[in-house]
């Protein structure tokens, strides 16, 4: 049995620094002046078809390796964005890796879950349960590996504590260095850990999250972390806009698909329907309520998870695209199948 490791901050997973990228036909669409938009590609980060969870994996597997682990066991839902990146963290490292899933075993596999299986993960199907019980059954897991011999680690649900966070400080000074004078960064905010580095790094009054109903509490899980970070304000003036939501969590709304179809159509950027389409709706209408003003450099935090839209409802209706609600078209259902923390 191999025994804890000298101790790490973090190992390399990622290509840093990621690139910000002008957007001047988005920037017009979006209402801003095609000079001070820029995307930050975390989408290129690289590893597993990237994404922001590779930040946050970096300081997760440093602790996880630093206790002698041989296998990550976390969890997500079918199309779980994080579940995949945390598979390929594993490999990369040289480590098993142990998918639980929520719902239920799918006959045919697409989008992310081809992923998990092309890198080897090992996917326990736990059932249609809540986020509780699933954490449950990672435990569960966790420990039965213990007792079989194979050290494990978990990593929390979308990497969201306060090592994951650690991640987001990172690009927070990374975008200080890129863009000097920086007045808005905008994000989706899922679990709250990639708002909760952006605000520890820039402070409260740069960082726009855009809510995407992944939780009920989101600005309650944001305050949390920053408290894990050590931040020293107690109850920050968090600027978040649940506006985007829509029909729930997973639905896609018209501004979303709106959002998409500009994107790809304008700079060849494609989004997911679920974190990233519905951020830059949200920044389309701040800039509309005079929350973010043309001139004001601001940047757009591309998180990734295109994989995912591959094993969404939009895969097999891409008509829906451009719609009025597209969201009727799916009894306001959304998909069940992606991760709530990603």
């Amino acid at each position: 049995m191999a025994g804890p490791r000298e101790a790490m901050t973090r190992v390399s997973l990622g290509t840093w620094p990621t690139p910000v990228e002008r957007a001047p036909r988005l920037a017009r669409a979006l209402g801003l002046d095609p000079e001070t938009f820029w995307l930050k590609r975390d989408d290129l980060t690289g590893l597993g078809a990237g994404g922001n969870k590779v930040r946050k994996l970096e300081y997760l597997c440093a602790d996880a390796l630093g206790r002698g682990a041989e296998v990550l066991v976390t969890s997500g839902r079918t199309q779980s964005n994080h579940a995949r990146i945390t598979a390929a963290a594993a490999r990369r490292l040289g480590l098993r890796c142990v998918l639980v899933l929520g719902g239920e075993e799918e006959p045919t596999r697409q989008g992310n879950l081809l992923l998990d299986a092309l890198l080897g993960a090992r996917i326990v199907w736990a059932g249609p349960v809540g986020d509780a019980e699933l954490d449950r059954r990672v435990e569960q897991v966790a420990a039965e590996l213990e007792a079989r011999g194979s050290p494990s680690a978990v990593i929390p649900l979308g990497g969201s504590n306060p090592s994951g966070a650690r991640g987001y400080v990172d690009c927070g000074l990374e975008l200080e260095g890129q863009i000097p004078g920086l007045r808005h960064v905008v994000v989706a905010l899922g679990t709250g850990g990639t708002m909760a580095g952006l605000v520890a790094a820039l402070g409260p009054e740069r960082v726009l999250g855009i809510d995407v109903g992944a939780t009920e509490d989101p600005a309650g899980r944001v305050v949390a972390l920053l408290g894990g970070l050590g931040d020293p304000r107690e109850r920050p003036v968090l600027r978040i806009r649940s506006d985007q939501v829509g029909p729930g969590y997973g639905v896609l709304t018209a501004d979303a698909s709106r959002a998409m179809s500009d994107a790809a159509e304008l700079e060849g950027v494609l989004l997911d329907p679920v974190y990233t389409a519905k951020a830059l709706s949200g920044l389309r209408a701040a800039v509309a309520d005079g929350d973010v003003h043309p001139g004001e450099p601001t940047v757009f935090v591309h998180t990734g998870g295109l994989p995912g839209l591959f094993g969404h409802e939009l895969a097999a209706h891409p008509e829906w695209l451009g719609k009025t609600d597209p969201s009727a078209a799916t009894g306001g259902q959304g998909n069940r199948g992606h991760d709530r923390a990603d």
